[in-house]
């Protein structure tokens, strides 16, 4: 099973260690199959349970995945690697529309509200046993959220999107446990989650979100939380319709222990209305992130949710860094009271590039996918073979193997940097890339 590789060890941190090592090593390769549990504890002359403790820490540690009777096995991927490493380097001269980041020009300027929060620091400092959320943030950040229809509850502030993720995730699951989650989807999320000792469990989507039948069916064979993406979904700019938003919340209705977490990276570079899930199940958070319309460098999300979710996550939020910056809070707010940026403008100018595109690759017989947000999906029979004549021809495009589980081949283009003059440009190449087979639903 292992081949020449003896795993050693009479206490589980020794077991867990030398198996970490032989990965570490390359001595035991990705998707090696490990001993069963009593079979490795006759080997070694050790109590099951201490083999039984140092799979539970190879699996914490992201190291293993388990899949019950079917066994544990070594990662894929081990959890340090993103999926963000799966790619060519882009050679000088060639386009990069692969990174996901949004136009720089369409970005506020940050000078004004740096000052201001540094005049309300000035005025009044942060001290130790201050509150977590400064009131004017809360104040308006629920005021946007109720305007939204989201239901009402308490706010927190997390260092992002993926950290309000992680940690309500955290505050409510145990390794070993399923997590229902978009394929394809963010990839950050799909490293998060086994990285966590958690499962995936990928739930299909088309251009309106999840499919209803999708999620009730991981639910249903024991998924114990599901994450969806509200808007601008990454990496098929997917948007929850009303539509699909009833028939989720009609599946969730049925299964109110489900624990929900919405995504709603998009606001500000959207001007879908919004369609949120949260509130037919006892536990649930909706997160709300600052990076994509004001900057990755503020590092804020807003989260709210049931009182016990938010409160466990500021209460852990406290053992750790404490609290999100006040300084970024005050600029934050500042930002949004002075409408710096013009989120309809911002959603016309990424809309009319993303539209651009999906309209002229299916002029060339290329079903491409991009509702909403700044990306376009495009489907492909040969993923390997797409990006690599792409780059060839001048654009590196993301490989879809970043954001894919168990959905067909496909490759991510990043509108943010393109010109008018670019998208035929761009069009033409990836038509001579490849000819993907059309399809309306992703997965």
């Amino acid at each position: 099973m292992l081949g020449e590789y003896r795993i050693s060890g009479r206490r589980a941190a020794d077991i867990a260690a030398s198996v970490e090592q032989a990965v570490g090593a390359g001595e035991l390769n990705p998707g090696q199959l490990l001993p069963p549990l009593r079979e490795l504890a006759r080997q070694l002359d050790v109590n099951p349970n201490t083999v039984a403790a140092a799979y539970r820490t190879l699996r914490d540690r992201g190291v293993i995945e388990t899949a019950g009777r079917r066994g544990s096995r070594v990662r894929a991927r081990p959890a340090s690697t993103a999926r963000e490493a799966i790619g060519i380097p882009s050679p000088p001269g060639v386009v990069d529309v692969s990174m996901g980041n949004p136009d720089t020009s369409l970005l506020p300027p940050l000078g004004d509200a740096l000052a201001d929060a540094a005049a309300r620091h000035a005025a009044r400092p942060t001290l130790y046993g201050d509150a977590a959320v400064r009131t004017e943030l809360e104040e308006t950040a629920r005021a946007a959220l109720d305007a939204d229809g989201v239901p009402d509850g308490p706010v927190a502030v997390t260092s992002g999107a993926l950290d309000a993720i992680e940690r309500v995730l955290a505050a409510h699951l145990r390794p070993g446990d399923a997590v229902a989650v978009e394929d394809p989807g963010w990839g950050s999320a799909l490293d998060l989650i086994p990285a966590m000792g958690l499962r995936v469990v990928p739930v299909a989507v088309d251009d309106e979100g999840p499919l209803p039948e999708d999620v009730e069916r991981a639910l249903s064979r024991g998924a114990r939380a599901l994450v969806v993406t509200c808007r601008a979904q990454n990496p098929t700019g997917a948007a929850v319709s009303a539509g699909r938003a009833a028939d989720l919340r009609s599946v969730l209705e049925a299964r109110p222990e489900t624990l929900l977490i919405e995504d709603d990276h998009g606001h500000g570079i959207v001007d879908l209305a919004l369609h949120p899930l949260a509130g037919r199940t006892r536990h649930w958070a909706f997160i709300r992130s600052t990076a994509k319309a004001y900057g990755p460098v503020l590092r804020l999300a807003v989260l709210t949710g049931d009182a016990i979710t938010v409160d466990r996550v500021g209460g852990r939020q406290r053992l750790g860094p404490g609290w999100v910056s006040h300084l970024l809070q005050d600029a934050v707010v500042h930002l949004w009271r002075t409408g710096a940026v013009d989120t309809r403008a911002v959603a016309a100018a990424y809309g009319s590039r993303r539209d651009a595109l999906v309209r002229a690759l299916r002029e060339r017989g290329i079903a491409a996918h991009g509702r909403s947000g700044m990306n376009v999906w495009v489907p492909v029979p040969d993923e390997t073979g797409a990006v690599a004549r792409l780059l060839q021809s001048g654009w590196a495009v993301a490989p879809g193997a970043r954001f894919r589980v168990a959905s067909p081949p496909a490759v991510r283009v990043t509108v943010s940097s393109l010109s008018r003059s670019d998208i035929e440009a761009v069009a033409d190449a990836v038509a001579s890339a490849t000819v993907p087979a059309p399809s309306r639903r992703y997965g």
